[in-house]
């Protein structure tokens, strides 16, 4: 099947025991890829002599480590293909994911993110995902203020629109994808395909779900930016300020339950700004 220029990025960190899964489910794609961009972000185990033995063809960016943002970040900037499809190394995809996102693309040209359902694996076993992370295409901002509802495995997305969204953001240690949502999603539609595409899997200790507390904090930060910014409609900036308020006040509450101060003054900043 013809390649139609799209490029794959999968970030890495010390994930040589799932790496190989994730490169093995691009590879088995029925529609090919025109470039697999490995980021290794600083890894300390066996990834590289993985990839030098096993995936000579797969073109690789060693980095120090500096975080998940700034490894697709990396991709990104050399990433040659019209269309990106960024997997992260401990999922994989279904072997007709590509080739079905692509051909929704050619037959709807006016969306510049496609994504799609999952299948989520928790420690080995199949779950079913809650009410609350059910997925959504269209206008779907408000649908995206809650917690994260796009799952950076699950899209492909137009290389052109990083250069209006921006990258990223290096500076957020957790939930960059949802900042990266909001503001594309305050612009665009996405096209969802009701689908399940990739398989997910959870409850390992590298996961930054785990690693971080209160997924809220960057939640709220990201609200609060896109909010000062200024590219908001008017009803987006309500439902915005609305949703951040909330989180605020969840926050605060936990804060000063448990006695954290500077978590408090900052909510406390915020909050003071957009109430």
């Amino acid at each position: 099947m013809a390649i139609r220029n799209i490029s794959v990025i999968i970030p890495t960190h010390n994930r040589g025991y799932c790496l190989g899964r994730a490169l093995d489910s691009v590879i088995a794609q029925s529609e090919s890829v025109h470039e697999i961009i490995v980021v290794d972000d600083g890894s300390t185990d066996n990834t590289q002599e993985l990839l030098s033995e096993f995936y000579p063809s797969v073109q690789i960016i060693e980095q120090r480590n500096s975080g998940v943002s700034a490894a697709r970040n990396a991709g990104v900037k050399v990433a040659a293909g019209e269309w990106l499809a960024f997997l992260d190394s401990d999922d994989e995809w279904l072997p007709d994911k590509i080739e079905k996102q692509m051909t929704a693309a050619s037959d709807n040209p006016d969306y510049k993110l496609i994504h799609c359902d999952e299948i989520w694996i928790r420690n080995g076993v199949r779950v079913n995902a809650m009410d609350k992370h059910e997925k959504f295409g269209g206008f779907i901002f408000d649908k995206c203020l809650p917690r994260c509802v796009i799952s950076p495995s699950a899209t492909i997305i137009q290389r052109d629109l990083f250069d209006e969204i921006g990258l990223f953001d290096e500076t957020m240690p957790a939930c960059e994808d949802y900042d990266l949502w909001l503001r594309i999603c305050s612009r665009y539609p996405v096209l969802y395909l009701e689908e399940k595409l990739l398989r997910k899997y959870g409850g390992h200790e590298d996961q930054l779900s785990r690693k971080h507390w209160g997924m809220d904090r960057f939640r709220v930060e990201a609200l609060d930016r896109i909010i000062r910014a200024g590219s908001l409609d008017k009803a987006q900036l309500s439902s915005a300020r609305s949703m951040l308020i909330t989180k605020c006040n969840i926050l605060l509450a936990g804060a000063e339950k448990h006695g954290n101060v500077e978590l408090k003054n900052k909510i406390d900043t915020i909050l003071s700004t957009h109430s």
